[in-house]
């Protein structure tokens, strides 16, 4: 019998993304700029399932808490980074088609995608996320 107190399912959810977003930077990303092939099982849906159906979340807005577009101009972007892979060594009309890209993405299904104004203060990008996470999750 397992006699940890268990956090709360909200908690949980964020701990699985942020737990994912660390094994893609550890494991995943590495294996692939290496030329590896690297097959995941259950990555997504596996959340889906425990903290949507297992957990009673809203399916959708747990998906949905895994699409927050946060928006600057690119050279503020590259400014921020922090990095030295071949991303961040592209050019900047690299990181504006990028960006392009997911401004495309969000514009086709704005239900699924929140955009954040990320050039504001650092307490006001947090109230941004936190007022669409609530819109998403509920």
């Amino acid at each position: 019998m397992h006699t940890e107190p268990a956090p709360a399912p909200l908690a949980e959810l964020f701990l699985y993304l942020a737990d994912r977003a660390q094994h893609v930077a550890e494991l995943i990303r590495p294996a692939l700029d290496a030329g590896e092939i690297v097959l995941t099982d259950r990555f997504c849906a596996s959340t889906l399932a425990y903290q949507g159906a297992g957990r009673g979340l809203d399916p959708e807005g747990v998906r949905r808490a895994d699409a927050l577009l946060f928006l600057c101009p690119v050279r503020v972007g590259l400014a921020r980074a922090r990095g030295s892979d071949r991303f961040h060594a592209e050019e900047e009309a690299f990181h504006q088609r990028v960006q392009d890209g997911f401004l495309r993405l969000a514009g086709e299904d704005p239900a699924h995608w929140r955009t954040i104004d990320a050039t504001q203060a650092a307490d006001a990008v947090h109230g941004q996320v936190m007022d669409a996470l609530a819109e998403v999750i509920g």
